[in-house]
């Protein structure tokens, strides 16, 4: 299936060419769309003469309008089914686009396939440790399971299908990641989300990298688009709900869907610091007493390491996640 590549870029003249021609590697890019959005280096000079030497290479000016408008006119611009995704300080490492496309073209109920990142320069340990997580979703499944825990596909690596991205209304601009909305809209329309088990991206990071600086990326919008979606998902359900975790993040998400007239139950928590207390004008029990029939469990633990330890213990009181809880912390 033949892949347009969607490359916005500002300011990187030090990577594009190496960015771009990394892309341009891969037998599956069809065209590359190169939109500078009001660079003031010798970016758009580079990539002119890259388009030059190969006429895949599409020009465009977007003028400064910002990420999110500058990939709605690559997304306009290109003519091919499949869209991937580059960004001008990264590398795209040998069949990443064609690896990727082969998974949409084996599960038509995808809209959307990653593939495994190295992130460098070595990352920090909170990096680290997203990254870590983001590699360990591979199938649907995992990422339909994990979702509402933080984005789970590293953007720039993807390729798209362009009818998916058509029906959930493409790009738009709103008040956290854009990115992480399209993975949450995408997951709200049935679509799944998937990754080739393979390491074929070099996600760098750089001073001043739009990933880290913008304000779309504070924890409290990436909480208000969780609480957005999983409203959503609560609706759909017509279960009453609980939230396991009375501390900071559970607080915060119970406090986020009351803004979509969302209340729990109660809370649960396993301290018997808090066993008996309230939290938001809600109970806390213990697992004990908090999980009953019928309800719905949130689970909003952000410890590092809960996840895997309390999926052990809902499991003990018989539930099955997704279907009777989901994580979102």
């Amino acid at each position: 299936m033949p892949v347009s590549v969607i490359l916005p870029y500002r300011d990187v003249a030090a990577t594009i060419e190496e960015a771009a021609r990394s892309v341009l590697d891969d037998p599956a890019t069809t065209e590359l769309h190169a939109i500078d959005d009001g660079s003031s280096d010798d970016g758009p000079e580079i990539v002119a003469r890259l388009a030059r030497s190969d006429p895949r290479v599409v020009r465009h000016a977007a003028g400064g309008v910002g990420v999110t408008r500058a990939l709605a006119l690559g997304v306009e611009a290109s003519r091919y089914p499949y869209l991937a995704r580059m960004d001008g300080d990264d590398l795209s490492l040998p069949g990443r686009v064609s690896e990727a496309s082969r998974l949409l073209d084996l599960d038509p109920t995808l809209a959307v396939a990653g593939v495994r990142v190295l992130a460098s320069p070595a990352p920090g340990e909170g990096l680290e440790r997203y990254v870590e997580w983001q590699n360990g979703l591979v199938t649907s499944a995992d990422h339909a399971r994990e979702v509402f825990v933080e984005a789970p596909l590293c953007h720039p690596s993807v390729v798209m299908r362009r009818s998916a991205l058509d029906a959930v209304g493409g790009y738009r601009t709103v008040d956290w990641p854009q990115d992480y909305d399209l993975w949450l809209r995408f997951w709200a329309a049935g679509y799944g989300m998937a990754k080739v088990p393979k390491t074929l991206f070099q996600w760098r990071h750089r001073p001043g990298r739009v990933t880290f600086t913008s304000d779309a990326n504070h924890w409290q919008r990436l909480l208000a688009a969780r609480a957005t979606y999983l409203a959503i998902d609560l609706l759909r359900r017509d279960r009453p709900f609980v939230i396991w975790g009375a501390g900071k993040a559970g607080k915060r998400l119970a406090r986020a869907l009351e803004a979509h007239r969302l209340f729990p139950e109660h809370f649960i928590d396993i301290d018997p610091r808090k066993i008996g207390g309230r939290a938001r004008d809600r109970p806390i029990f213990a697992p004990e007493r908090g999980v009953v029939p019928g309800a719905f469990v949130v689970v909003a633990v952000g410890a590092r390491g809960a996840r895997e330890i309390l999926r052990r213990r809902l499991g003990d009181l018989g539930l099955v996640e997704v279907a009777d809880y989901l994580f979102a912390a």
